[in-house]
């Protein structure tokens, strides 16, 4: 019964009840369709909303340009607050990117007009999207 109260769980969990759970995404919509999307990974391979976590997963999520890497620690069925959702999970993902980096890399003047094909490859220069377009293309 105590395992009810707090929202901790023993048997497996849905993924994208437990990414909302532990505060990953704003709501449980989010969850769904980031899996549906793609952007969530359990163990190297992509999975849908559906999927069951257990404690020792590799849980990747891509959301906001950032991608976020937790292993999974204790199982949440429930939305709980930040400090307990934290303890929910070891955090492995790279720092964020700076700020300042983040607003320089390609900001126009107002009022310039569309971007020519010059500036469109600076930006993305800027951006790095230069060396994964080449190669994939």
């Amino acid at each position: 019964m105590a395992e009810a109260a707090n929202g901790t769980s023993t048997g497996p969990v849905r993924v994208d009840s437990w990414i909302w759970s532990v505060r990953l995404t704003k709501t449980r919509s989010q969850a769904g369709t980031a899996c549906r999307a793609g952007h969530v990974q359990v163990n190297g391979e992509r999975v849908k909303a559906a999927h069951q976590v257990k404690v020792g997963d590799e849980v990747r999520l891509r959301t906001d340009g950032r991608e976020r890497i937790v292993k999974v620690v204790t199982l949440l069925r429930k939305r709980v607050g930040a400090p307990v959702a934290v303890e929910a999970y070891i955090d492995k993902s790279p720092p964020p990117p700076a700020r300042a980096d983040i607003l320089a890399a390609g900001v126009r003047d107002r009022g310039l007009g569309r971007p020519t094909k010059r500036d469109r490859r600076e930006m993305e220069r800027l951006r790095g999207l230069s060396e994964s377009r080449r190669s994939a293309g």
